[in-house]
């Protein structure tokens, strides 16, 4: 059985040579291509494939978003991320959404070709060299979420206005409390979480999704 396949790629050589690779024994048909997330969605809905490759970087519409809408809307598709990004936050968001498969662009075709036809048996594929890695991420943020928890609502409402860059007589005002009580609180989230400043505080609620960057 030849397993469709849709791409979603904003390099159109990339395009075209992934198409060649795939489609070179016969087993899997390339049905679509979409230049952008936007056009992804909509080709996507028509064209019905077993498979989506899906890059990260792309106009409109990254892949995390596409992603997220294509778990928003129910539709049936393996999704199976192709991208140069090894960094293993984009990973974690991508399983944490639903992915299917998530492989590098430096892997070799024989590498991809498995990890389509593992996502059409029904399992899951994450490129090997990322998975100790992966481990060791999901471990770190276990042990974040048990401090999170740790935390007072005060004490969670004081962080997020430390890692939103307020200094101590703007947290006061906001939250209609004195700089002392500001300061003390303050002293027990560095305690509660480990950091021994505001700048590790900041990182530690940014890598927490406890503030969003714009």
């Amino acid at each position: 059985m030849c397993v469709k396949v849709m791409l979603a790629d904003d390099h159109i050589l990339m395009r075209e040579g992934i198409r060649q690779l795939l489609e070179f024994d016969g087993s899997i048909e390339v049905v679509e291509e979409a230049n952008d997330g936007e056009e992804c969605l909509t080709k996507l809905r028509k064209a019905k494939p077993d498979v989506l490759l899906l890059d990260i970087n792309m106009p409109k519409k990254n892949g995390i978003e596409v992603l997220e809408e294509i778990k928003k809307e129910k539709i049936d598709v393996k999704v199976l991320i192709l991208t140069v990004h090894n960094e293993i936050e984009y990973l974690i968001r991508a399983i944490d959404i639903g992915v299917d498969g998530y492989i590098l662009k430096d892997s070799e075709s024989s590498e991809l070709k498995k990890a389509i036809h593992m996502l059409m048996k029904g399992e899951n594929y994450i490129q090997p060299n990322l998975i100790p890695a992966l481990n060791h991420r999901l471990i770190v943020r276990d042990s974040d979420r048990d401090k999170i928890e740790s935390l007072t609502k005060r004490e969670l409402e004081v962080l997020i206005q430390v890692a939103n860059g307020m200094f101590n007589k703007e947290i006061a005002s906001a939250l209609h409390i004195s700089e002392r009580t500001v300061k003390n609180h303050i002293s027990n989230i560095f305690k509660k979480i480990d950091v021994s400043d505001r700048t590790q505080a900041a990182v530690f609620a940014i890598k927490n999704d406890l503030i969003k960057l714009y």
